[in-house]
């Protein structure tokens, strides 16, 4: 599992011109699930994403988590994170999971968090999204499983 996490000062995602997940001072998770990713692998990306510090702390370092700061998370599914790109003009999906296999660790995903943390949104899995964020500092990290 791939996570590609931007701390924003907000980010909300659009299907068809209506927003259906948004959230203010936060994080927002780009996320893809590759073949081979598990249940013990969504509740550690979970983890991560919770526990992973990149908000200040008093003295302007890097070192408080979203846990911490009680800020948004915003998770969008985003399969070509999983694309090999080793070679040629063309990216290769085939490290990616299979749709159903994708979406059912996705979804896990998306309990795992809400159960962990109040403010918790979504974008919409395979839908054509518009993602907008005001990225704070910027900061951008990829996390993996």
């Amino acid at each position: 599992m791939i996570a590609v996490i931007q701390r924003v000062l907000e980010a909300r995602v659009t299907v068809d011109g209506r927003i259906v997940g948004a959230i203010g001072p936060g994080l927002l998770a780009l996320v893809a699930v590759e073949k081979g990713d598990d249940s013990p692998r969504t509740a550690r990306m979970a983890e991560r994403l919770m526990s992973y510090r990149v908000f200040a702390d008093e003295a302007g370092r890097m070192n408080r988590s979203l846990a911490e700061t009680a800020g948004g998370l915003l998770l969008v599914s985003q399969f070509t994170l999983a694309a090999d790109t080793a070679r040629g003009t063309r990216p290769s999906f085939t490290p990616a999971a299979a749709p159903e296999d994708a979406r059912r660790l996705f979804d896990e995903l998306v309990r795992h968090a809400r159960v962990r943390h109040p403010d918790v949104a979504t974008g919409e899995f395979a839908a054509d999204m518009k993602v907008a964020l005001i990225n704070d500092g910027p900061v951008t990290f990829r996390l993996t499983t």
